[in-house]
């Protein structure tokens, strides 16, 4: 597998309008997109700093999986987004055949229209790892 950068940083959060204020009167960032993934039971809003993207995400149901995490303490670095370029279901394959627990086995469509694929943190140093290609 190739990474090629990181594509994207994810946020959990509560409330993407609470959370605004510190991104854009304090870091001086900018939302560009927002976006709901009704199959993810989440609110995302955009922000580019350098090449890098954060997305803030609201959970948008008791049952999200964000709104889980939110609920067992867990706040801020939700997950990081590896852009790959062998593609996503090549790069599954390859962490599957070396033992990493794979939370998705193929490719699923996620936020700004990109197939991404959720590496699970248990076998990822602790951190929930997504594989994202355009």
């Amino acid at each position: 597998m190739k990474i090629a950068r990181i594509e994207h940083l994810g946020i959990a959060v509560q409330s993407i309008e609470d959370a605004l204020p510190f991104f854009k009167d304090v870091l001086g960032l900018e939302v560009y997109k927002t976006e709901v993934v009704e199959d993810q039971k989440v609110k995302t809003a955009f922000l580019k700093v350098g090449e890098v993207k954060l997305e803030l995400l609201e959970p948008t149901s008791p049952d999200s999986t964000v709104q889980k995490y939110l609920d067992k303490g867990g706040r801020g670095v939700h997950h990081v987004a590896f852009k790959v370029t062998d593609g996503v279901t090549e790069a599954l394959a390859e962490c599957d055949a070396k033992g990493i627990r794979l939370i998705d086995k193929a490719p699923r469509k996620g936020a700004e229209n990109l197939n991404i694929a959720f590496l699970h943190p248990k076998s990822t140093c602790g951190i929930l790892t997504e594989l994202c290609e355009e």
